[in-house]
């Protein structure tokens, strides 16, 4: 049976190795959205036609724009069987989103990390009711979900906090129906956004000891957090039904291997 997903914020990072790791099997069809990252977001789909095995569309989308919610609706070819919830910005990111004061900053934190998610689950919860089938699956953070860590903005870690709370609310209310509801708090994922967010501001010398430091001494791939989102799309994860599941690689357990000497900060 062919399935569809959705994933938010799909042209780069964790998104977008979901992207490559759903459009790898015949027997899904496979739908992104994009926000600034267009030129990129069209080469995927171009890269992933040339494969032949999954159907792949992008669409742009700023979420937690209620109109742009709308617009997102029809413009999807179909029902979403499953909706991978990752687009979000950070302490760093948030620039990118907004040139207001602290106080829209802090605001488009929740708009964008948990209204927007809320929203569209929202939005596609009641196709998948009646269909029978669905998986939510909320990309939150370490930093907010498991743990707090120093340096960010206090907003970053409150909106993946919501995020994750909306994960069990949403699984305790569907605990009898045929949809399921995960969060997956990843850890020091080497994307863009922990790049701008942590080392961006490090030497190299500064940037080889924090790597050192980290769990297993690296950063986690994207590829890994997909593997990872792969995996609760799938039959066998129906045991894990409202889980927050700590996919650090043991930072969540002791984050003071990121916040350690010569650190001031990490977003994870």
């Amino acid at each position: 049976m062919t399935r569809s997903v959705l994933i938010t914020g799909g042209s780069g990072g964790i998104g977008r190795a979901c992207v490559e790791r759903f459009a790898s099997e015949e027997d899904w069809t496979v739908w992104f959205t994009y926000r600034n990252g267009r030129e990129r977001a069209e080469e995927l789909v171009h890269e992933l036609a040339l494969t032949g095995r999954a159907k792949v569309e992008a669409f742009p989308f700023s979420q937690g724009d209620w109109d742009e919610h709308e617009q997102l609706l029809e413009r999807l070819p179909g029902p979403v069987d499953v909706l991978v919830n990752n687009a979000a910005v950070g302490s760093k990111t948030i620039e990118h989103y907004t040139d207001g004061g602290p106080q829209d900053k802090a605001a488009a934190f929740f708009q964008i990390n948990a209204v927007g998610p809320l929203w569209l689950t929202e939005q596609l919860l009641p196709g998948m009711l009646e269909r029978g089938f669905g998986k939510i699956i909320n990309i939150s953070s370490v930093g907010g979900g498991i743990f707090q860590f120093p340096g960010f903005h206090p907003a970053d870690g409150m909106s993946k906090a919501a995020l994750t709370y909306m994960t069990r609310h949403l699984a305790a209310e569907l605990v009898h129906t045929p949809v399921q509801v995960f969060a997956l708090c990843p850890g020091a994922v080497e994307t863009t956004m922990f790049q701008a967010s942590t080392l961006d501001k490090l030497t190299p010398e500064e940037r080889a000891a924090l790597s050192a430091r980290l769990p297993q001494g690296r950063l986690i791939t994207s590829q890994e957090m997909a593997e990872q989102v792969w995996w609760l799309a799938g039959a066998h994860s129906a045991p894990l039904h409202g889980a927050v599941i700590d996919a650090s690689m043991g930072l969540g357990v002791h984050p003071g291997l990121l916040t350690g000497a010569g650190v001031d900060s990490g977003r994870a």
